[in-house]
């Protein structure tokens, strides 16, 4: 009786080596990527300075006028402030990205070609 509760209660470490392994596992495909990217966020929310153009978490395009504790202060078009706290801001745009203005194309655009109106109702003309 004795020999069969040692046999059976002794050795077996492989389910509390599973669930280390799966912890392991989980740690390094879930939450360090995700601790690394809030560290990241919270880097750039920091270095935001007057002058940045920036996107916030609901797709607003602005530039960044002043910049307090928690509110950063935006133009958003000219003589239009709004603040938003700073874990609004998704990201910011690289300088280059401003879009051209219309005078910067230098492509013509081709005219129209213009094609004759059919109207089947009215049109009585042969089909060959």
């Amino acid at each position: 009786m004795i020999q069969a509760a040692e046999a059976s209660g002794g050795g077996s470490f492989t389910p509390l080596l599973l669930i280390v392994l799966l912890f392991a596992v989980m740690y390094f495909l879930m939450i360090r990527p995700q601790q690394k990217r809030r560290r990241e966020a919270q880097q750039m929310q920091n270095a935001l300075g007057p002058g940045d153009r920036i996107v916030t978490i609901g797709g607003l395009h602005g530039t960044v006028v002043s910049v307090d504790d928690d509110v950063v202060t935006l133009d958003i078009a000219d003589g239009v402030h709004v603040q938003f706290a700073r874990p609004a801001i998704a990201r910011v745009l690289p300088a280059e990205s401003a879009v051209p203005v219309a005078e910067e194309i230098e492509e013509p655009l081709e005219p129209a070609v213009e094609e004759p109106v059919v109207d089947p109702v009215t049109d009585t003309r042969k089909k060959d």
